[in-house]
């Protein structure tokens, strides 16, 4: 488990192919590695990966299979490029943020980024199958990083996040621009909760579902803002 609070900026050191498999040497800041041991999990841009080697005091080296390639920003990084990292959580560890699986849910790519004096906020765009778990003020990890989602726009797909100077200075969001893609792992409550009001709805309704759906939308109402009522209440 992870807390979603980045602990440093790593840069990736080397990059090698082999039978399917990437390698990633990763170079970390002094004192990032004390204690660490083969098996240990860290997070790279949100991404759980294991340690396969310990390569040096402040290199590790960790290998990553196809799947998580196909679903994660891990399969554009390259040699100089920086993440974000994260060192798995010990029991009764403070969670700063909100806890995250390290197990990523869809890319999204940056549509806009707006930064005004400390002011910096950045617009997301994201496939209409996940805008069900996204709500105003709730959390979402974005590389790693457990944040608050500002607001949400569900007709034109988008939602964003405004960053803290501190949040900026400790993370790599900076570097992102218009076009960046980003990894999303969803607050796991939200969707049990949304897909069980969902799920539930479909089996006492079946048919009438759609038509239920139809008069919400009407009035300016989702199942998914239902959903999110409830969870509020409880």
């Amino acid at each position: 488990m992870f807390t979603g609070i980045v602990q440093a900026v790593a840069t990736l050191h080397r990059v090698t192919d082999h039978q399917g498999i990437r390698s990633f040497e990763i170079a970390f800041p002094d004192g990032f590695c004390r204690d660490i041991e083969i098996g240990a999990s860290v997070a790279i841009d949100g991404v759980c990966l294991t340690v396969t080697e310990i390569v040096s005091t402040h290199i590790l080296r960790f290998d990553v299979m196809l799947k998580s390639l196909q679903i994660t920003t891990l399969n554009e990084v390259q040699a100089t490029d920086t993440v974000n990292a994260e060192r798995a959580a010990k029991d009764g560890a403070e969670i700063g943020g909100h806890p995250l699986s390290g197990h990523v849910d869809f890319c999204a790519q940056v549509i806009d980024v707006q930064h005004i004096e400390e002011n910096y906020r950045i617009r997301i765009g994201v496939e209409p199958q996940w805008l069900r778990y996204i709500f105003p003020k709730g959390y979402i990890a974005i590389n790693g990083a457990s944040l608050t989602i500002a607001d949400v726009d569900k007709k034109l797909g988008w939602f964003d996040v405004w960053l803290i100077p501190e949040t900026r200075r400790m993370t790599t969001f900076e570097l992102k621009q218009p076009g960046s893609k980003l990894n999303i792992e969803i607050e796991r409550s939200t969707q049990v909760l949304v897909d069980t009001v969902r799920e539930t709805l479909e089996e006492n309704l079946g048919e009438l579902l759609p038509a239920l759906e139809s008069l919400l939308e009407k009035n300016g109402i989702s199942l998914q803002q239902l959903a999110k009522a409830k969870m509020d209440i409880n």
